[in-house]
Order: structure tokens, then sequence, then C-alpha cells
């Protein structure tokens, strides 16, 4: 089980990342959950949509994203460090065109289902 704390150093949770492991989560409470995620340049992103409505915190790197919404036309764009990604619960997405590694601190709500 997690242990519930207040203050949380992403570099800490950093270390729990592996190619085989590149999402780790660190924060679950029943409204929502959080978690980092990491692809290395040139990684394909293999996540699938969730039920979830999602918040990504680009932390570091360089890629590009694409969303695609109901009845929205498809966007596609460069993202790095600062930016924030709203991604509502179902809707296709995906990072790609990776060129620095990327560190994402990614927001569930409500927490993600397993």
């Amino acid at each position: 089980m997690m242990r519930m704390q207040s203050f949380y150093a992403i570099e800490e949770i950093r270390q729990q990342l592996s190619s085989k492991r590149p999402y780790a989560e660190f924060l679950r409470v029943a409204p929502m959950s959080c978690g980092v995620y990491m692809l290395q340049p040139g990684e394909i992103d293999r996540q699938t949509p969730h039920n979830e409505d999602e918040i990504y915190y680009v932390v570091s790197g360089a890629a590009h994203m694409k969303v695609t919404a109901e009845n929205q036309p498809e966007q596609d764009r460069a993202i790095s460090a600062g930016d924030v990604i709203l991604v509502k619960a179902r809707e296709e997405h995906r990072f790609h065109s990776i060129t620095e590694e990327l560190l994402l601190l990614v927001v569930f709500a409500p927490a993600l289902t397993r």
C-alpha cells in the first residue's frame, strides 16, 4: 500500500522508472491519482485512451503530442518543459517524435482504474 505524504520529489519517483516500466504512480486518493511517465527519444508511446480525465505537465524534454477529441479536428503540436495538456476521458492521444527524454507529471481524475 502506498504511504500518504504531503511532499514529493519528482527525481525520487523518476528512479522507479525503466524501459519496462515507464509509469510510476506515487499518489492515490478517491478523486485522483498522480504519477510520472517517461519516454526516451525515438520511443513509441503505447498507451491507450483512459476512462479518466488527465492532465499532463511536461517536467522536461521535447516531443509532439497528438490528441483526437470526438467531433473535433485532430490536434498535433510540439510540447516542451512547462507545457500543460488536458486530455478528456476516452480521447485518443499519443506522444510522438520525442527528441529529448520526456518526463511528465500525470494527474488522473478520478483515480486511474487499474
